[in-house]
């Protein structure tokens, strides 16, 4: 068996609480020092993340989120856990151009082990761990291993829109022990959405 160890110590990647800061609902909360944990395989061994369990502030931890730069879709298959993943396509201009703080069409997805989530292409995405123990899923996005920092902000997404409007339309937060949706002030508009039957809180 002949494997290439070139790239072993880019798979690993952690999300470090002082990086998720930039989208947090509460920024100035408290939580974990790291959030989740990256192992990217690239297209062919595919990647694998693990969110810890918990708040920060009462919103539940998360990944950064991001759009993908190109005509790309990605599929997550969810392996442990229970959690919500969050799409949104944002209004583009006339010249094609993505609005930060305008969306088009917004979705909530309550999912668990055994499922699978596509992300459509135009669609961003962030995925949520709601439950008291780890979350992992396993994706097929695929990964440039000679990117500037490959395992925690690949080349192919775009994470500057999410950053500007400090994480996406709704935050997921618990209320009355279960996953709610809170309104993100930052956001103009939402033309269309499909909540997945979670409440909204104010």
């Amino acid at each position: 068996m002949e494997i290439d160890f070139t790239n072993v110590p880019k798979h690993y990647a952690a999300r470090t609480h002082e990086k998720m800061q930039d989208v947090l609902m509460d920024p100035n909360g408290v939580g974990p020092a790291i959030h989740y944990y990256m192992i990217r395989g690239g297209v062919d061994q595919k990647n694998t993340t693990v969110w810890e369990p918990g708040t920060i502030s009462g919103e539940y931890i998360k990944t950064y989120g991001h759009y993908h730069v190109g005509d790309l879709s990605e599929n997550y298959f969810v392996v442990y856990g229970t959690g919500v993943a969050l799409l949104q396509k944002l209004v583009e201009n006339e010249n094609g151009e993505m609005l930060a703080d305008q969306v088009a069409e917004f979705k909530a997805v309550p999912v668990e082990a055994g499922q699978q989530v596509f992300m459509p292409i135009g669609f961003g995405h962030l995925v949520v761990n709601t439950g008291k123990t780890y979350f992992v899923t396993i994706d097929d996005s695929p990964v440039d291993f000679e990117d500037r920092d490959p395992s925690s902000f690949p080349g192919h997404a775009d994470y500057e829109l999410v950053k500007k409007m400090r994480g996406f339309a709704y935050y997921v937060v618990e209320h009355e022990g279960k996953p709610a949706l809170k309104k993100n002030p930052l956001y103009k508009s939402i033309a269309k959405e499909d909540l997945g039957g979670l409440p909204v809180i104010d």
